[in-house]
């Protein structure tokens, strides 16, 4: 008997700022972010420098989890565009304002960023970005 088992995506480490969580796995990381925080530029530089640590010459993904009510400043998108191994942008919400923030963030980052529901779904695009680069 054939027996397949699904490769355990598993946390390579966690950081927790004051704006919230960061998970790092094998290539993409993942935020979840304190509601009403803020992301500024100087908490960009942060996840930025974690990145660095971590993905220094390797493609990753990147997903945001917005479970919670927070700001983001859209110059953030500038540096992170900076990012040439940043390969894939996801963000998973239900929630509609969510979507509508979406297609403003996608005008300052113009790399690929997607939106999705379901964090499976995300989780298996940016998979497929990083692989396919």
């Amino acid at each position: 008997m054939n027996v397949s088992r699904q490769k355990k995506t598993v946390i390579v480490k966690e950081y927790i700022l004051e704006i919230g969580t960061v998970q790092v796995y094998d290539n993409f990381m993942v935020s979840t972010f304190e509601e009403g925080s803020t992301l500024t530029l100087e908490r960009a530089y942060q996840i930025i420098g974690i990145a660095e640590i971590h993905f220094r010459n390797k493609d990753f993904g990147y997903i945001s989890m917005r479970k919670n009510s927070y700001a983001v400043d859209p110059t953030v998108y500038t540096y992170l565009r900076g990012l040439e191994n940043l390969k894939a942008f996801a963000i998973v919400s239900v929630k509609e304002i969510d979507m509508h923030n979406f297609k403003i963030e996608k005008l300052f980052y113009k790399k690929q960023m997607k939106f999705f529901i379901k964090y499976e779904n995300a989780l298996a695009w940016v998979k497929r970005r990083v692989k396919g680069k």
